[in-house]
């Protein structure tokens, strides 16, 4: 590519030998254009704030392997298309994980088909509510094990506890969150009577 097709040229070159200052110009540059682009993929303003805030951060991670084979501007397009797109994707992931952790508290509860087709009728907002019931410590062990997939082992070590802790606090968890669900249930049942 012609080095004056590209208005960023000279920035960009600088920028790729540790100016910040020319990176921050850069930035200034194309923030808007880059917000607008978030915010039209992600539907949020603050979403797109941090998609935009997480694109900059790549691209000057990435800026020493930019080759110019495209604009600067087309590049940074790609980068906060490509963030966007991994946002949405763990967001997706994360809702699949705390299905199976919903699924995981009510196992012991289908017991018939009626009660089955209750757990089904939970909400998102009672998902939420019952892990905001959790203490700190079971509400984190919770998130690494189930929502983050890992290991107890991994769990114990990331806080610094026995693996037998984080296995009672998996197991008073699960207790608090299957006694909330029945609490709003029987209140539930209670209100529909």
């Amino acid at each position: 590519m012609d080095d004056r097709a590209d208005p960023d040229h000279d920035l960009v070159q600088r920028a790729r030998e540790g100016d910040e200052a020319a990176f921050r110009e850069l930035v200034e540059r194309h923030q808007e254009r880059i917000l607008r682009l978030a915010w039209r993929v992600a539907g949020s303003r603050v979403e797109a704030e941090e998609i935009a805030q997480d694109a900059f951060v790549r691209a000057w991670q990435a800026l020493p392997g930019f080759r110019g084979e495209s604009r600067f501007a087309t590049w940074m397009h790609r980068i906060t298309t490509r963030v966007a797109l991994d946002r949405r994707e763990a967001v997706r992931r994360r809702e699949r994980r705390e299905v199976g952790v919903e699924e995981e508290v009510l196992a012991g509860l289908a017991a018939t088909p009626e009660s089955a087709a209750e757990g089904d009728r939970i909400t998102a907002r009672a998902r939420v509510a019952l892990l905001a019931g959790l203490s700190e410590a079971q509400r984190t062990v919770v998130t690494l094990h189930y929502l983050e997939d890992r290991p107890v082992i991994e769990v114990a070590q990331a806080m610094g506890v026995p693996e037998n802790t984080v296995k009672t606090h998996l197991s008073r968890a699960r207790a608090a969150m299957r006694e909330a669900f029945l609490r709003a249930e029987a209140k539930h049942r209670g209100a529909v009577r």
